[in-house]
């Protein structure tokens, strides 16, 4: 069903806006008074990353005469795959600094406010108070949620999007809209997966292109939105399949017993998000907590086993194209997924200490549970991974 306008008309258009946006105001649906919304409205984009990117670009294209920019990260090189609106030249820099620019280039006609800081509790409901739609840019657990519940304290509309590799999905939480029995993010995903059980597109990566098919289904959720136009995605869940070039639309409903937006809501301040979600299990943490070592650690060793001074049996537990980008020398490749379905402690060494190490630390810190749990008991893992052996001890290797 379609909702009523989110904001209401600006005064006027210039000469200027109006040869700018012309396309938009000969469409009926969009006219002149469409597009004095358009420029009338505030909204916050989180993250100038992979869906951040398209969706800044398409709501400046599109004459959104306020533009919020909430990022703190700065520009890297494995950016650009996907993260168009920075180039090589912003390579560390702030990313919200270059959204800004690029924005400012695309349409200069646009208001754009950096936030160039992370959103947290302390922040998130001043920050968010100021917009009138909130697009969800982010790429981890913790945060959606935080967004959710600050959308919702606030009775503002939730366009989301998340992506992993060739999958996309894309929704509108708003439940506090009037006439509609719609849900959260809460009522899609009442508790967050288990830590560790989905990787992160840093872990698991993303086809760049990807990102611009979801961060337009944002956009055009957003334009619908503000506009008053069309049925926008509340109560819907949109799914991307980009190799089987497949869109696939659910219907979400809202749930009576959801924590944040039910009948007895359990939900009714801003939480720790960080323990709520988890970066890593209890029994990565605990297995984790008395068994790691630094890569400069790693690094001595490695030299003793040359030496024959110590002997261990060093294994990655990333995947086998993440192991082709780059290694630490010795190391014996034996995937996550080898450790979860109980075949890689078959190929484990009975007679020699156990070494970990994945692309960060948060695999190998379960993948130590497990092999803890098995027996190995003086196994140990290797903090910060593969980063962090090319950042401190071998720069020469590409990092990822």
């Amino acid at each position: 069903m379609s909702l009523p306008p989110l904001v209401e008309p600006a005064d006027e258009l210039t000469i200027d806006e109006v040869r700018r946006y012309s396309r938009h105001l000969i469409i009926p649906d969009v006219g002149m008074t469409g597009q004095k919304r358009l420029k009338n409205a505030k909204v916050l984009v989180i993250g100038a990353g992979g869906l951040g990117s398209p969706a800044l670009l398409y709501l400046a294209a599109a004459g959104v005469g306020t533009l919020g920019i909430a990022e703190f990260d700065e520009v890297d090189e494995s950016n650009l795959q996907r993260q168009i609106i920075h180039g090589q030249s912003d390579i560390g820099r702030p990313k919200a600094e270059s959204a800004r620019d690029s924005i400012k280039e695309a349409n200069p006609l646009v208001n754009v406010i950096v936030h160039n800081e992370r959103l947290d509790n302390d922040n998130v409901l001043e920050i968010f108070a100021d917009y009138d739609l909130i697009v969800d840019g982010t790429d981890n657990f913790a945060t959606r949620y935080m967004v959710n519940d600050a959308a919702y304290f606030l009775n503002k509309p939730y366009v989301w999007g998340s992506i992993y590799r060739f999958d996309g999905q894309a929704s509108v939480f708003w439940p506090t809209a009037e006439g509609v029995d719609a849900p959260c993010y809460r009522c899609l995903y009442p508790e967050p997966p288990p830590p560790g059980m989905v990787p992160s597109c840093a872990e698991g990566g993303v086809l760049g292109v990807l990102c611009a098919s979801i961060g337009s289904i944002q956009v055009n959720e957003a334009i619908k939105l503000l506009a008053g136009i069309g049925e926008p995605l509340v109560g819907k869940l949109m799914i991307y399949d980009a190799l089987e070039m497949e869109y696939r639309k659910l219907r979400v409903r809202k749930d009576p017993s959801c924590a944040l937006c039910g009948d007895n809501p359990t939900v009714t301040e801003l939480i720790d998000y960080e323990t709520f979600c988890g970066a890593i299990s209890e029994e990565a943490a605990d297995a984790a907590a008395d068994a790691t070592i630094s890569v400069s650690t790693l690094e001595h060793w490695l030299k003793e086993r040359e030496n024959g001074d110590r002997d261990f049996v060093l294994v990655d537990v990333r995947e086998p194209n993440e192991a082709e980008i780059n290694h630490i020398p010795g190391a014996v490749l034996i995937p996550k997924g080898d450790f979860l379905n109980g075949s890689a402690l078959e190929q484990l060494p009975s007679d020699k200490q156990v070494v970990m190490h994945c692309k960060s630390g948060v695999r190998s810190a379960e993948t130590l549970a497990i092999v803890k749990g098995a027996g190995y008991a003086d196994a140990v893992h290797v903090g910060g991974g593969v980063v962090a052996w090319v950042n401190q001890i071998d720069p020469s290797q590409p990092s990822y």
